[in-house]
């Protein structure tokens, strides 16, 4: 990946708060990257080798992957997960997987076995304790298979535990209202990949141009539909948002395609965990 498209690495730090999280784990530092892409020079082996120094640094107490760490083939992910293999945190590394991911038939259990097997544990519809009963992290299938039935998983956990769930697409927030999630971590976006400065991603401006293309004709133009079909909520395409009561955190990737990256650096997240004080004030009365 050409550095002039991609931008240089940027390292986004940012506090969440969630109501009840317990004392014991105000403090809890993450750190998300997402979006690898890691075929046809995607992702420059400089860049990738300078996220995982920019975690091991930060000294995280949870790594969280969230998807698409192929384009299309499952190949190259033997090679990714041994440099993956080099992240470093107190509980381990947890990811998801995302469309790229299963694009082909075996795609899904080559990169699960290899991720697993350099001890990155992948939640497909699977709850986790890395930081004990009082923090489930919640780990989706992608939207796009399906297997991505949340009901049955978040419905497992009670309505008073704090959750983080790990979902590639940010558009599952809007599904995921039906039930708490005090941080949702996401992907997919890549930041829109072209962003007009102070305006924000160019694709919801071209999105409003196609809205006003009468349909008659747009039913003749598949491809400038093509952006709905990646994603819904381009609002949503990097950053925190506040999703009815829930928050959702959209990494902008570190991998792209084409045509690149334009005021759209790719990222590394380090999110630290503390109590809301709502909670704080409702356990003083």
């Amino acid at each position: 990946m050409h550095r002039l498209l991609s931008g240089a690495l940027s390292t986004e730090k940012l506090i969440v708060k969630i109501p009840n999280l317990p004392l014991s784990l105000a403090g809890l530092k993450l750190v998300q990257m997402s979006d690898f892409h890691y075929d046809n020079g995607l992702l420059s082996e400089k860049m990738l080798t300078e996220a995982i120094a920019i975690s091991n640094a930060a000294k995280p107490d949870l790594v969280i992957l969230t998807g698409d760490y192929v384009n299309s083939i499952a190949k190259p992910i033997h090679q990714l997960a041994l440099r993956l293999k080099k992240l470093e945190s107190r509980y381990g590394t947890y990811a998801v997987l995302g469309n790229h991911d299963i694009c082909y038939p075996n795609s899904k259990s080559e990169i699960i076995e290899a991720l697993t097997k350099v001890d990155i544990n992948v939640l497909w519809n699977k709850i986790a304790y890395p930081v004990g009963k009082e923090l489930p992290l919640v780990g989706l299938a992608d939207v796009y298979s399906r297997e991505f039935n949340p009901e049955p998983i978040m419905n497992q956990l009670d309505s008073t535990t704090p959750r983080i769930v790990l979902s590639h697409n940010p558009d599952t927030a809007e599904i995921l209202q039906k039930w708490r999630v005090d941080l949702q971590l996401s992907g997919h976006s890549h930041g829109g990949q072209i962003v007009i400065p102070g305006l924000g991603p160019a694709v919801i401006y071209y999105i409003k141009t196609v809205k006003k293309i009468p349909k008659k004709i747009l039913r003749k133009l598949p491809f400038l539909r093509k952006t709905h079909s990646v994603l819904r909520h381009w609002e949503w395409s990097e950053g925190l948002h506040q999703v009815g009561h829930n928050q959702l955190y959209v990494n902008r990737g570190l991998g792209t395609y084409y045509p690149g990256r334009l005021f759209c650096p790719p990222e590394v997240t380090i999110i630290t965990l503390q109590e809301h004080p709502a909670s704080v004030k409702q356990a003083c009365l």
